[in-house]
């Protein structure tokens, strides 16, 4: 259970961001609906311990995450949640099989290798480099890199962002059927996926105030 209070996140000493108190319950999907610049990433890095409120509490199974160092969050992530980018993160002149792999260098198993790259359907791109895989294909790539480590939680930051619709909605769905049994979390500015999740949170509701008194400053 991931449980968020009185969280608040302050840029550059001129925007802040101030977000409603909510749980997020384990096993369950969630998709964090806005338009960009509502908060929504920054959320999501906060969760995962990239990023430190300003102030307010993340508890994850009643652990204040936001209280630990980080090196402990750090370790946190690692082990515990899997994070899916939407401009991928992948070496391109590395393999599929290589970029998964790169995570034992973590201390990660990543023997469920196979089993995941066959569910995502890119089994057979196993052996081919990254710079030759279609935006799609990268995705699920991605995916699989999150998955391979059994995660209890999952991060999808726009994980169809850079997809046309066709191939983002079956992405979406792949991803939404591969992570049953997880606390799925993914952040999207389209409506038209929110059938593929347990709930949807509109960001407009989960934020209670956002103020920018500098003009360009961006809130993710």
């Amino acid at each position: 259970m991931i449980q968020i209070k009185g969280l608040g996140k302050k840029y550059r000493n001129e925007t802040q961001i101030t977000y409603r108190d909510t749980t997020f319950e384990d096993g369950r999907s969630y998709m964090l609906l806005g338009a960009s610049g509502c908060g929504k990433s920054t959320l999501l890095n906060m969760i995962a311990g990239v990023l430190s409120p300003t102030v307010g509490s993340i508890l994850i199974d009643g652990r204040d995450m936001s209280a630990a160092t980080q090196k402990e969050k750090d370790r946190f992530r690692i082990e515990k949640i899997g994070y899916v980018f939407q401009d991928f993160k992948l070496i391109e002149e590395m393999t599929v099989e290589d970029n998964i792999g790169i995570l034992r260098l973590e201390g990660i198993d990543v023997s469920g290798m196979d089993d995941i790259l066959r569910s995502l359907g890119i089994y057979d791109k196993k052996n081919t480099r990254i710079r030759h895989l279609s935006g799609g294909q990268k995705q699920r790539v991605a995916i699989a890199r999150a998955l391979v480590k059994k995660p209890d939680i999952i991060l999808a930051d726009e994980p169809t962002g850079n997809l046309n619709f066709a191939i983002g909605e079956q992405v979406m769905r792949e991803l939404a059927a591969v992570s049953r049994g997880k606390t799925l979390i993914a952040v999207s500015h389209d409506d038209r996926l929110s059938k593929y999740f347990d709930e949807v949170i509109d960001m407009d509701e989960l934020t209670s105030g956002i103020q920018d008194t500098e003009p360009g400053t961006e809130v993710l």
